[in-house]
């Protein structure tokens, strides 16, 4: 059974979240009594599809692009990369749901399609997030200048007060930036996915999960998380390292070496020894002699 063609247009991160989605509707149809198999179980992904953006940053280059911000919007990217927010949850806060007693911003709402929505993509989405101290000075600070600082109003609003839309601060603030520092491209998503696979160095994979809001480990591994090759050289060479000292037991198992060593010694003469043949008609002397 293979999806449909329309598919073969997605990239492949998108396939399979289709195909995780039809898998889990079926399930709980099954689950529900509606069907008696999942006839999603065994749903074939198409072999030609379109390669998925792996594009990262490095840490150094997301430090340049805060350096070159103006405070609102220094404040607007720094938050998002430090939380990894989604555009359509960073646009929809509010300075009710600023929390600095807690240090902490709790996600209420989303914007999608120039609406408020009381969801988010995930159940995990409407969560508080973690702010760091300095993030939160950063912020009261912002507040105190910003035109409209009430509970109602949102914290990085529009000119007319409204929510700023995602592709509008796309192209105006992240394509400028990206071409000012020569970056390959510079993306909501892509912020998204550097700080995932940065985080690596970090954390824990769970951790990264928990920042992220993923209702599942193996969209932050498998979708987000790219390999960082100087971590897999660094993971290396830690084993080896680990390998290499000695055991709590050192001396035991020298001495165990050792006298295997010697046993191996021992055998290898008995077995590599040639015995002359001797010729019994002779008079026992060896042949040849």
């Amino acid at each position: 059974m293979h999806v449909s063609k329309l598919a073969e247009s997605c990239s492949k991160d998108t396939v399979l979240q289709i195909r995780a989605y039809l898998r889990d509707i079926f399930e709980e149809a099954v689950d529900q009594d509606f069907l008696y198999k999942n006839p999603a179980a065994r749903v074939k992904v198409p072999k030609n599809l379109r390669e998925t953006d792996t594009t990262t940053l490095t840490w150094d280059q997301l430090r340049m692009a805060l350096e070159l911000l103006d405070e609102s919007d220094r404040i607007l990217v720094e938050l998002d990369m430090t939380d990894a927010l989604r555009p359509s949850e960073l646009f929809a806060v509010r300075w009710k749901c600023f929390e600095p007693e807690n240090s902490r911003l709790v996600i209420l709402e989303t914007v999608y399609k120039g609406k408020i929505r009381p969801f988010g993509k995930t159940k995990k989405s409407l969560a508080p997030v973690h702010l760091p101290p300095v993030l939160v000075s950063d912020l009261l600070a912002w507040k105190a200048r910003c035109p409209d600082s009430s509970p109602e109003a949102f914290i990085f609003a529009s000119q007319s007060g409204g929510f700023l839309d995602t592709g509008n601060y796309r192209k105006r603030v992240l394509k400028k930036l990206a071409e000012t520092l020569n970056l390959p491209n510079l993306t909501f998503q892509i912020i998204r996915r550097t700080i995932a696979t940065l985080s690596q160095t970090k954390g824990h994979a769970k951790a990264t999960q928990g920042m992220m809001r993923h209702s599942r480990v193996a969209t932050t591994t498998d979708v987000y998380q790219q390999v960082i090759p100087e971590g897999v050289e660094n993971m290396v060479d830690s084993i080896h390292v680990e390998l290499r000292k000695p055991s709590t037991a050192a001396a035991e198992t020298s001495r165990i070496a050792a006298s295997l060593r010697a046993k191996g010694r021992r055998r290898s003469v008995r077995k590599n020894a040639k015995l002359t043949p001797i010729d019994t008609k002779s008079g026992g002397y060896p042949v040849g002699v």
